[in-house]
């Protein structure tokens, strides 16, 4: 064998040897480092009474955000190495699992170590969270993270990677996902109905710019979409979010608009749920579940954006009834519902989250010609590059009634705290939507790399290519398995808002850089409306606004950091 010759990759060469108890060592070293940063942090925002001070916060956003990413990274590793560790107890980890197990380390360690881009072009280096040179340098020549970062994210471990997947796609093999029995059931249930109904037909709706057919929306009703989460003395199914999280990537892998219908179920009945009557209750989440009724989340105005203490639009009590006033925006699926979560002001004196209630606003069904028959209610399309199939439109409302006894939990002044307490669930959906989005990716961009041929071979040969597919499947796995982490930490009945934040943070970056680098696999065609990968790509970028935009999501996690830090 000549000096220029090199054996081909085996599993010995690929594989660190014992993996898990290196990445194990390793996990424990970034958790120091987590905790350094976080202490250092913390000393930039304090303020004299030695809490946090929103003011230094704000000026140090740039470090606040790197920490939160940080911190998003860490639990991503942990929570994927208890997968793995679930795996080998189990039986089931393989030689793919493990070479996921080793990339994801390798290349998130590399990063924490020269830096974490949260965005295309704001990267967070060690340096910006204060970690002093010496430390910086004994994280990364530590042996567990050095032997990772050297070997974790190479060439031949993607290459290998992508001929495990290639090997298993008649099975569209790209790892154990870890699920137990009944939660695989499920997954393939809606699977199933994912390819058979809405995967054939969702580019054409795309296209067009045409609703989810009503058809559609009742098959869903029918296998139990809406009814997911809602107890069984309600008319729901009475699973957890475990099931949710399972659904809605299914539904979101064949069409992010048909994954997300079930969000506006989910979001309305955690409210209900959560904070209204005993009566409210009996009488809304039984049509809620059978999909009698179809509800839209109508929050957000004009000029507010996550400022929702700043919202305006108004209610009045006028006898049996609210009249409300005011304006609202972005509001998903508002013509085709029946029912509006709707969020306004009641006390005029309270500037602030004080003043607003939450109302249960029932409405007439509309459609393209006339969107909006209802007195006191207008409305028109918002036209957007994606997420189409429930259309997004502005309302405005002049003396709407309500009826008052459609006020949520009948107490004024709840509305934002109720709110506040659905975040958890519809983050953890939204990052499973993305995970959805990015696993559709994903194989869009293997099924053209296998097919496409140029200079006499499939471009999957080339390692640029194959590469950029096993990096996906990769980050893809990292990232569901935060997202489950966080759906068992909810399941649970435990706090959980960090967990989904992180989750939707990591999965909606994860959605919009699979689907732009399964583009870049396409190549030109790629920007072709035909190719289905243009629609993929407009559908994932909105996962990084909706649900709070990154920075805000970002935002959140730092100070619930810092908090938990203070104790």
């Amino acid at each position: 064998m000549s000096a220029a010759a090199k054996p081909a990759p085996t599993r010995e060469t690929l594989l660190i040897n014992d993996l898990l108890p290196t990445c194990s060592a390793a996990l424990k070293a970034a958790e120091q480092l987590l905790g350094s940063a976080t202490a250092s942090v913390a000393q930039l925002v304090r303020g004299a009474d030695g809490q946090i001070d929103s003011a230094r916060l704000e000026q140090e956003q740039f470090a606040a955000h790197g920490l939160a990413w940080l911190a998003t990274y860490v639990a991503t590793l942990k929570e994927t190495l208890h997968w793995a560790e679930r795996l080998q107890q189990d039986g089931r980890l393989r030689e793919l699992e493990m070479l996921i197990l080793q990339a994801g380390f390798g290349e998130y360690l590399a990063q924490m170590a020269g830096g974490i881009a949260m965005s295309q072009v704001e990267v967070c280096r060690l340096a910006d969270l204060g970690i002093t040179d010496d430390a910086q340098r004994a994280f990364r020549n530590a042996a567990p993270v050095d032997s990772l970062i050297r070997g974790g994210n190479t060439s031949d471990v993607r290459s290998r990677i992508a001929a495990l997947i290639r090997d298993g796609l008649s099975t569209g093999d790209f790892g154990e996902l870890g699920l137990d029995e009944t939660m695989t059931m499920v997954r393939e249930q809606f699977r199933r109905f994912g390819e058979d109904k809405v995967a054939p037909f969702a580019h054409d709706w795309h296209r067009k710019d045409e609703f989810i057919p009503m058809e559609i929306v009742q098959e869903m009703a029918e296998l139990g979409v809406f009814g997911l989460t809602i107890p069984e003395e309600y008319g729901g199914h009475g699973l957890g979010k475990m099931a949710m999280c399972v659904v809605s990537e299914e539904l979101s892998r064949a069409y992010i608009g048909v994954g997300s219908l079930g969000t506006r179920a989910e979001i309305a009945a955690e409210l209900i749920l959560r904070g209204g009557t005993e009566e409210q209750k009996k009488k809304w989440l039984p049509k809620l579940a059978s999909g009698e009724t179809l509800p839209t989340a109508v929050f957000t105005e004009p000029n507010t954006g996550s400022d929702l203490g700043s919202l305006r639009t108004r209610a009045v009590r006028d006898g049996d009834v609210y009249r409300i006033t005011g304006n609202k925006t972005w509001i998903t699926h508002a013509a085709r519902t029946d029912l509006m979560t709707l969020l306004a002001r009641t006390d005029p004196s309270e500037k602030g989250y004080k003043g607003l209630s939450m109302f249960l606003a029932e409405k007439p069904r509309g459609d393209d010609s006339n969107p909006f028959p209802a007195k006191g209610m207008t409305g028109g399309e918002i036209e957007v590059l994606g997420y189409r199939g429930m259309k997004e439109y502005e309302i405005g409302f002049d003396d709407f009634e309500v009826k008052a006894e459609n006020l949520l939990g009948q107490r004024e002044g709840q509305g934002f705290k109720q709110l506040m307490e659905t975040f958890e669930s519809a983050r953890i959906q939204t990052g499973a939507r993305a995970l959805g989005v990015a696993q559709c990716a994903l194989e869009l961009g293997l099924k053209y790399a296998l097919e496409r041929v140029q200079f006499g071979k499939p471009i999957y040969s080339f390692p640029r290519v194959h590469g950029k597919i096993a990096w996906m499947a990769v980050e893809t796995m990292l990232a569901r398995q935060l997202c489950y982490y966080a759906a068992r930490e909810k399941d649970q009945g435990r706090r959980c808002d960090l967990e989904a934040g992180m989750a939707k943070l990591l999965a909606a970056r994860i959605a919009w850089a699979n689907a732009d680098n399964a583009l870049q696999v396409h190549g030109g065609n790629g920007y072709a409306e035909e190719y289905p990968i243009s629609r993929v790509l407009c559908d994932a970028r909105i996962l990084n606004i909706f649900e709070g935009a990154a920075e805000i999501q970002a935002q959140v996690i730092a100070r619930r950091l810092l908090e938990q830090r203070n104790g």
